[in-house]
């Protein structure tokens, strides 16, 4: 007598759906730990803490064959000019052309990350392009000390490599050229094996390589969390609303929304400080934020209308 045949269990639909919003919370989660082991927690002078996203490796060195890249194309640019003048020139008057080159190659290879780094933007055009900028650790301002340690360095990362694999002759000038080839990886694959993906340049200068994509001015809280009432009893003059920028606002954005009282207290007291605000009496630190939120927001809107754009506190243009 034969069996019959076993009949499958209907598949429960939602045990299907169960597993899978449980992989879909599996995958979230692997990407927000991953994306956590590039983001940084900086606290600001005004005391706020704010995120920050590292620049990885592959985009630094892409913003970094984008730089090189424009740099010979200046180089071959200038080069065959100044073969083309060559022919209409004497000797002599060629041979000075030939070293003025030599002196605007020396600037140009030495100076260019320098010279572009220590501006406003604190980025170089290939770092533009990719949405970087170069920004101190401590939260403070960009020194011109910092741009010139991390870049004077780039030599020995960079050039010294490349000096020793042309190295040639005998065998012991072979065995040294391997010898400062392997020191010299040390320092070019050094952002590979840190996790904050510095460079030697970076770790000496006290900077990191951050994702800087363009600030503009987000939702205005002011209109749904500030009081009417509390703020018609402040009256910011238009120096204390320039004293901060786009960044400034957004870290006071940040303040009124996710922060404790203590910190809010803590803020409102270094912007009355920096201000030359003179607390009134039964000032709330939570209303004074709010006025000069939505005074501030206005002022920026007002200098942007008239194309005066003011990124930060130390954007004095």
């Amino acid at each position: 007598m034969t069996k019959p045949p076993l009949k499958m269990a209907p598949i429960n639909a939602t045990t299907a759906q169960s597993r899978e919003a449980a992989v879909q919370r599996r995958a979230r989660f692997a990407e927000e730990m991953r994306q956590s082991k590039t983001v940084r927690r900086l606290v600001t002078p005004e005391g706020a803490a704010i995120q920050l996203r590292l620049a990885s490796v592959a985009e630094r060195a892409g913003a970094f064959m984008i730089d090189l890249a424009i740099q010979w194309a200046i180089v071959i640019a200038t080069l065959m000019g100044l073969s083309y003048m060559g022919s209409a020139l004497s000797p002599g008057s060629a041979n000075i052309a030939f070293a003025f080159w030599l002196v605007f190659f020396f600037f140009l290879r030495n100076f260019y990350y320098i010279f572009f780094e220590i501006g406003q933007r604190g980025a170089t055009p290939g770092k533009r392009i990719l949405g970087l900028r170069v920004a101190a650790r401590d939260g403070g301002r960009l020194t011109a000390n910092s741009v010139l340690a991390r870049n004077f360095i780039r030599e020995i990362e960079i050039g010294l490599p490349f000096q020793f694999v042309l190295m040639g002759g005998d065998q012991f000038g072979a065995w040294m050229a391997l010898f400062g080839l392997l020191w010299s990886g040390v320092f070019l694959l050094f952002p590979v094996f840190n996790k904050d993906k510095m460079r030697v340049g970076d770790l000496l200068a006290g900077t990191w390589v951050i994702k800087a994509p363009k600030a503009k001015l987000m939702e205005d809280i002011a209109s749904s969390s500030a009081r009417p009432e509390a703020a018609s009893r402040f009256a910011f003059t238009p120096a204390q609303t320039d004293a901060y920028g786009i960044h400034e606002l957004h870290v006071l954005e940040d303040v009124l929304r996710q922060s404790t009282a203590e910190i809010k207290a803590q803020v409102a007291g270094r912007i009355r400080t920096k201000i030359g605000w003179s607390r009134i009496d039964g000032e709330a630190d939570v209303a004074f934020l709010e006025a000069y939120y939505a005074a501030l927001r206005k002022r920026l809107e007002q200098r942007m209308l008239l194309g005066d754009r003011k990124s930060d506190k130390f954007d004095v243009r």
